[in-house]
């Protein structure tokens, strides 16, 4: 993997092995800040006090605990006080949990760094680093920042924390002048990450990013601030949430005005409707979104999927169609010179010293670098006065050269045909170098031409555009990386298209669809030049591969696709692919070889610029969103028969069937299954996943199986009531089998929905249960629940009756679909 090393890091230091002065370090820190990495969190016990204070089910046992006080029920109230410590443990576990997360990720950072200043080694806090400094890395001890090995020997490094991989990765000094590698990329080789830890050896490290500049603190980040956005779907869930507080308050209204007509009074009738506010509350949708969010972007991140905007994890299970750029992304992006096909008269040695005439020396053009690393050595007595570099609008480049005798000479290279063009060749001829061109470029290679010619000494300066002496091909070799075209396999037997997008020749890019398996094996390939027409004849969907093609048929692709309903994914590395990465769904920057103009304007940042991520990250997207539903159908399944069965039973003239301590249980024990159970489950295989369009969290038959599901609970939790009520009206025996059966019936969904997969799910629906077992059995536990114990066939009842609503759960997550949006083909 490589990673861009900006010159501007480097600027003003001479030998970085000598480490700077306390003046160019207080300089730098000016400049580019501390290097705190990851914030400090704030004073535990006061945030535990104020996220305690936000939860609304706190303010509801104690105002419900005052009306108990002010109609003389004091044991009742001292039931709620005693309720609310529960919560606040609750609360203080969910916040201990993200607290140690946070302290998990302070953890792996250093703390104290041994710098090179002034002449001299000292240890310093960590946070004191600044872009420049020479830090001593021992081994054992975490790297302090970012930054370019430059000394050491037989090192290794656990970079786990980054990639997830455990295996130790071996690192190397780089041997070079930094000052050469300015603006240029580094093998990750030569890179040591901050949070990111040496195994062996002892390492000199150059630091180069400091802060949230590192890689790590670019993940932290992401997290934070990512989670903390409103996506689309998110302001769907919060009109959702609003729609529901309207209704269930009209309910409230009413049972409130129901239970006073009956004569309970006015204090039943309050506790009545404040306790069916508080059960229909769906205040946790928006709190396991958000949740949710947090995690996709970590988990993403470990794909090497680097997340810059929150609104990528709501959208990246819904892609169905990636448009990816050959170079460096489906291919390793390395070219090597595979065929030297010389005009008749000239040697193979002559053809590449023209090559390389019309190359520039400084250049980072790969193609520049393959020719003059296998050219001779071309005579340095002659001048280069003029230079004319390749566009993509002109597809060549000319370099105008002073020869020692005073002549000048133009050397041009570029796409055969512009080249071809350029020479005064017969038709005949120009046709036989026009097929050779086309058999080389057939067999995926990447062809480009040569030419030369003399100049007057009249020359006006202007680029030469005609009577070039044709000289020969090139034919270069970009070889596919290891493992995309079984990531294309995976892609398209998911339903996702992959069109590729190219500079090379229509051939070219053919035989590398071919090895691909790009569209089936049998790819539709145009020219960029012909995209506008194949709009207007609607016929871009058959497209695959859009060959020859300028940074503006990019844009027009996306949008194109956009317009016939595709959710657009689309690859980019320079300044000219902004627009494209703006207007896509999905804008994915190249981590390794991107411009900082493109990571700025994706929402994605490959680390490793590998087609197999992006699949890779689709895959997980998927499975997050499929946890999401997860956790949301679980909350709809136990809200349906809890709001219902809490307002139908009064509406009856049935005594209260939950009073407020038993939504305190129930609350305890849905919080943390839809927060902990759901988003632990892992990603699997990449799946077909139904076309998306209008924006609807479940599909009709999902929502029918909720329902169904709701409905059977509810029926149970009914039947379970009245069966148990008895001629003798027992209330207390019958409010414990209808809890029972809920309580029951949510560890049965639990466990069908989770499939016990994780530790979380088995930990929380065995609690779940022992609760039941608990409060209902002990009698101490079941007088201050006004719960009666229940006999052996009461017990049997609730466990057959959940047991048919968990298989029920089996169904569904069984035919939950990848994708949080859904269309018809």
């Amino acid at each position: 993997m490589l990673r861009l090393l900006p010159g501007e890091r480097l600027e003003g230091l001479g030998d970085v092995t000598q480490g700077l002065t306390s003046e160019m370090a207080a300089a730098r820190r000016a400049r580019y800040g501390t290097n705190r990495i990851v914030e400090t969190p704030p004073n535990g016990w006061l945030e535990l006090g104020r996220d305690t204070l936000r939860d609304p089910m706190i303010w509801f046992l104690v105002a419900t605990a005052l009306l108990f006080v002010g109609t003389g029920d004091y044991a009742e109230a001292a039931v709620l006080v005693v309720a609310i410590m529960p919560i606040v443990g609750m609360d203080a576990y969910l916040h201990r949990r993200t607290q140690a997360s946070t302290e998990g990720l302070v953890g792996r950072l250093a703390t104290k760094a041994l710098v090179l200043r002034d002449g001299t080694l000292s240890s310093v806090p960590s946070d004191e680093l600044v872009p420049g400094d020479l830090a001593v890395v021992e081994e054992g001890q975490p790297f302090p920042a970012d930054g370019l090995i430059v000394g050491g020997r037989e090192l290794q490094a656990d970079e786990s924390s980054l990639t997830g991989e455990a295996m130790p990765v071996r690192k190397t000094a780089l041997a070079r002048d930094l000052r050469i590698e300015a603006d240029r990329s580094v093998e990750e080789a030569h890179w040591g990450y901050a949070g990111t830890r040496l195994l062996t050896g002892r390492a000199q490290l150059c630091v180069i990013f400091t802060g949230g500049d590192t890689l790590y603190g670019e993940i932290v980040r992401s997290a934070q601030t990512g989670s903390a956005e409103r996506t689309p779907l998110q302001r769907a869930i919060g009109s959702l949430v609003f729609a529901l507080i309207v209704v269930a308050s009209i309910v409230c209204i009413g049972l409130a005005a129901t239970r006073y007509l009956q004569g309970h009074g006015m204090v039943d009738a309050l506790i009545s409707a404040v306790t069916l506010a508080i059960a229909a509350l769906p205040e946790e949708f928006p709190v396991v979104f958000t949740f949710f969010l947090g995690v996709g972007v970590y988990r993403l991140a470990r794909r090497q999927a680097l997340v810059r905007r929150a609104v990528v994890v709501e959208h990246i299970g819904r892609v169905t169609c990636i448009c990816s750029d050959k170079t460096g992304t489906l291919t390793e992006g390395r070219l090597r010179l595979a065929h030297v096909v010389p005009r008749a008269g000239l040697t193979e040695n002559e053809l590449r010293r023209a090559a390389a005439r019309a190359s520039r020396a400084a250049s980072a053009d790969p193609l520049d670098q393959a020719i003059l690393a296998v050219a001779p050595t071309v005579p340095d007595d002659g001048i280069v006065v003029a230079t004319f570099p390749f566009t993509e609008d002109r597809r060549r480049e000319t370099s105008v050269r002073r020869e020692a005798a005073g002549q000048l000479v133009a050397a041009v290279k570029g796409a055969s045909e512009t080249v071809l063009d350029l020479s005064g060749l017969e038709a005949g001829e120009r046709g036989i170098w026009s097929g050779r061109a086309h058999d080389l470029a057939a067999s995926g290679h990447k062809v480009i031409a040569c030419g030369e010619r003399s100049l007057d000494a009249e020359w006006s300066g202007d680029e030469p555009g005609r009577d070039f002496v044709f000289q020969g091909l090139l034919a270069f070799e970009d070889p596919v990386r290891p493992g995309v075209a079984e990531a294309v396999a995976q892609a398209l037997s998911a339903g996702i298209r992959v069109v590729m997008i190219t500079g090379d020749h229509p051939a070219t890019a053919r035989a590398i669809a071919v090895d691909l398996g790009i569209g089936g094996g049998l790819p539709r390939v145009i020219r960029g030049e012909d995209l506008a027409s194949t709009i207007e004849r609607n016929e871009v969907g058959a497209v695959d591969v859009v060959a020859r093609a300028m940074p503006a048929v990019k844009l027009d692709l996306v949008r194109e696709l956009q317009r016939l309903g595709e959710v657009v994914a689309v690859t980019g590395d320079g300044v000219n692919d902004v627009p494209a990465l703006q207007a896509a769904n999905i804008g994915i920057a190249m981590g390794e070889r991107g411009t900082r103009s493109a990571r700025e304007a994706a929402s994605i940042v490959l680390l490793d610029d590998n087609f197999r991520t992006i699949v890779r990250a689709i895959s997980e997207g998927r499975q997050l969103f499929r946890n999401l539903r997860l956790s949301f159908a679980y909350l709809l399944m136990i809200h349906i028969p809890l709001v219902a069965t809490a307002a139908v039973l009064p509406f009856m003239g049935f005594p209260l069937l939950y009073l407020p301590v038993h939504i305190v249980w129930l609350e305890l024990i849905i919080h943390p299954t839809a927060l902990l159970v759901f988003q632990q489950l892992p990603a699997g295989p990449l799946e077909r996943a139904t076309r998306m369009g209008k924006a609807q969290f479940f599909g009709w038959k999902e929502w029918w199986l909720i329902g169904l599901i709701g409905t059977a609970t509810c029926g149970l939790i009914l039947l379970g009531y009245v069966r148990s009520l008895g001629d003798d009206h027992n209330v207390e025996h019958a409010r414990a089998m209808a809890l029972a059966a809920l309580v029951v019936a949510s560890a049965a969904i639990t466990a069908g929905m989770s499939r016990l997969r994780t530790r979380a799910s088995v930990v929380i629906v065995a609690s779940v249960l022992a609760s039941a077992v608990a409060f209902v059995q002990v009698p101490m536990l079941a007088d201050a629940l006004h719960l009666a114990p229940l006999h052996l066939d009461d017990w049997q009842f609730a466990v057959i009756g959940g047991g048919l609503v968990g298989v029920l759960a089996v169904l569904f997550s069984s035919g939950i679909g990848d994708g949080p949006f859904r269309r018809g083909r």
